[in-house]
């Protein structure tokens, strides 16, 4: 049975600003388990990063958790002091950030900033710690990474930095690996590349992933577990193959209808969500989503629906309870009718 490295509880998570406190994050759950790769998927605004900064102790001001446990190994890192989580970050997890450009640092070499990593965390000389970043350089796929070790970032093409980003995050093998939009902006070739990096080290160290994103055509290349954010709240948790062949979800129905299909050359119309994300200063007090749904019943927009569970696969939807009126359209997109992965 698979052992859980991560559980997070019931995590809030809100930047007090002058015009009202916002609820980024809105009490959500969900664990990771050793050699697993959860992806977290949804729209900007979703709570997606916020999720992450909030695992990772790096909320600025003035955003704060306010609620919650966030469990690595058992031990709640929310109650861990500056100096505690110094320790925890990049041994125990590491995170890969959105821009390399702007996370590496512009007047260091990259060798100087992997191996200040390592020298922090890693009983080393300085001398062993340059071996290990080349050896880490040659593992992200860096050619003549002997030189390009004393190179600085503006140095490499944005695939390579991200590369650098990856060897930089694994140079002390963390036990978590935190990838927040690995892929953004770069073009479909070295997104592509970048993936199978992350599949290649997943399996070869059996490390344990986060993969945050709003591309699901991401999710259904890397991920075994996909939970899908919307207004701050997990709307769906699942496998990959639960989320993409049967979903339960409108918002995840939606996400889905919205992605590009090529099968033999049928052409069909993309369709768009309606309406704009809830406003989480004053969050709606039922469904996140029920303005934009086409499902919307009364209840919907009274009271926030509880998770329907079905096995491991968990929904926050008012149509899967009992009492829900039938809705054929709905039943065929439950069923997956129309979806592909």
């Amino acid at each position: 049975m698979a052992r859980k490295l991560l559980s997070v509880r019931n995590l809030k998570t809100s930047f007090f600003t002058h015009v009202g406190e916002v609820k980024a994050v809105r009490g959500i759950s969900f664990d990771v388990n050793e050699g697993e790769v959860l992806g977290i998927v949804g729209e900007s605004g979703s709570g997606k990063s916020v999720t992450s900064l909030s695992i990772m102790g790096l909320l600025q001001y003035p955003g704060r958790v306010v609620d919650g446990e966030i469990l690595l190994n058992g031990e709640d890192i929310l109650t861990y002091s500056k100096n505690q989580m110094r320790k925890v970050r990049g041994k125990e997890i590491a995170m890969i950030f959105q821009d390399p450009m702007t996370s590496l640092n512009p007047v260091y070499t990259i060798g100087n900033q992997i191996m200040e990593m390592i020298l922090e965390h890693e009983k080393m000389s300085r001398r062993e710690a340059r071996a290990r970043a080349i050896e880490m350089l040659k593992l992200v796929g860096i050619p003549a990474a002997e030189k390009r070790i004393d190179s600085y970032p503006h140095e490499f093409s944005g695939g390579m930095r991200q590369r650098v980003m990856i060897a930089l995050a694994l140079s002390c093998n963390p036990k978590l690996l935190i990838a927040d939009e690995p892929t953004t902006a770069l073009d479909v070739t070295i997104q592509a590349q970048i993936l199978n990096l992350i599949k290649k080290l997943n399996r070869q160290f059996g490390m344990t992933t986060m993969l945050i994103t709003h591309d699901l055509g991401v999710v259904a290349t890397v991920c075994d577990k996909v939970a899908v954010m919307y207004g701050g709240l997990i709307m769906e948790y699942g496998t990959a193959d639960e989320i993409f062949y049967h979903p339960r979800h409108p918002y995840t129905m939606g996400l889905l209808g919205s992605i590009p299909h090529v099968d033999g050359g049928e052409k069909r119309r993309l369709i768009p969500i309606d309406g704009t994300p809830p406003d989480l200063i004053n969050p709606p007090k039922g469904c996140p989503f029920s303005t934009r749904c086409k499902y919307c019943m009364n209840v919907c927009t009274q009271e926030q629906p509880p998770y329907f569970a079905e096995d491991k696969h968990r929904t926050m939807c008012w149509m899967l309870d009992a009492d829900a009126p039938k809705d054929s359209d709905y039943e065929m997109r439950k069923a997956g009718v129309n979806y592909g992965r």
